[in-house]
């Protein structure tokens, strides 16, 4: 049965260095989760702490309402209920995929262990290769089979240890892509850590973004993207360039390229500095604008470009154009903005340098 998850003011240090530093999220049964940030932040750590491989400074960590992890208590990580897949997928190179699967079912008899390891391998789509070898199989394969063993004892929560780093970066969405659905089929609550979040984007329901052992906001790939509570957030989910606005009267922030109208922030008055979020949707190509920016770089992708663009301050901001806009570098192009999602954050500095046209 898939478990919940409660990790409740969880704290863990190696020796005086403090690695997770109060730390509250929850998993629902069935959902999928993910802890994205920088390496270095302490997400693998949690992991580690709700594999039941560390034990815990402080907080608790409740599995199905049952506790698990409390200072002076740590129930074995044989009793809980948990499977894993690691970076490596650390398969058993002398046994077949079939036999790589059944590994962890030893308690079922003969008969129940084959039809639990053909049903996984079912499910992964890799029935046809229960009698080969893990070094005989793609990457992708390697990772389908590691998912298979895991989830083969039918473990309430699965832990997924940036499990697609040893794949290339295009098989990588689509492999992120089939283990969701592949979760979703076995209704199992998972948790992933990774710090790629085209991945966790993929897979999540609900997705962690941690700097230096906490949790900076806990939300949608959508929300995070849209509506960053932090400027860590909003500067490390996405692509986006942080420019000046002053705030003005009733809600609207003056910029050098126009007026907009959104909540500022509340620790900002009237006539103070912003820093507004501008994303590459953000900003529209528009020849009839008045407001021009330089092409100072350009990335062909298909069915757009991706242009770096300076304004007239010298600020640098990013701008998706359809790709039958050719521009040349160098070229002035007009350009508007188009925001649904208005983002600001106190301004860095005090500088103030609007155009005001």
């Amino acid at each position: 049965m898939a478990a919940s998850v409660r990790v409740r003011s969880l704290k863990h240090a190696y020796g005086a260095h403090e690695v997770v530093r109060g730390m509250d999220f929850a998993l629902e049964p069935g959902r999928i989760g993910c802890l994205l940030g920088p390496s270095g932040c302490g997400k693998t750590t949690v992991l580690r702490c709700l594999a039941g491989f560390e034990p815990v400074k402080g907080g608790e960590i409740l599995l199905s309402d049952l506790l698990v992890s409390k200072p002076g208590l740590q129930v074995a990580p044989e009793r809980r209920g948990i499977g894993m897949v690691f970076q490596d997928y650390a398969l058993f190179p002398h046994l077949t995929v079939a036999k790589n699967v059944a590994f962890g079912l030893a308690r079922m008899t003969e008969d129940a262990a084959n039809e639990r390891t053909a049903t996984m391998l079912t499910l992964v789509g890799l029935s046809g290769v229960a009698d080969v070898y893990p070094h005989e199989l793609s990457g992708g394969q390697q990772q389908r089979v590691a998912l298979a063993r895991a989830l083969a004892p039918a473990p309430g929560l699965l832990l997924l240890d940036e499990p697609f780093s040893n794949l290339d970066v295009d098989l990588r969405e689509r492999i992120s892509l089939e283990v969701r659905e592949i979760l979703k089929a076995a209704g199992t609550t998972a948790l992933l850590v990774t710090h790629d979040q085209n991945e966790a984007f993929a897979i999540a329901d609900e997705i962690g973004v941690m700097k230096d052992g906490v949790i900076e906001q806990w939300d949608s790939a959508y929300n995070l993207y849209h509506r960053p509570r932090t400027r860590f957030v909003a500067d490390f989910v996405g692509q986006g360039v942080f420019v000046r606005g002053v705030a003005e009267h009733e809600g609207r922030m003056r910029t050098e390229l126009g007026d907009l109208e959104g909540d500022w922030p509340q620790q900002v008055s009237q006539g103070g500095a912003v820093d507004l979020l501008l994303r590459p949707d953000d900003i529209l190509h528009d020849d009839a604008s008045p407001w021009q920016a330089e092409v100072t770089a350009k990335a062909f992708r298909g069915a757009e470009f991706l242009y770096t663009l300076k304004l007239a301050s010298g600020t640098r901001v990013l701008s998706l154009v359809p790709s039958h806009h050719n521009h040349a570098i160098g070229e002035f192009i007009g350009i508007r903005l188009a925001i649904d999602h208005v983002v600001a954050f106190p301004a860095e500095t005090a500088r103030v340098d609007i155009d005001q046209r």
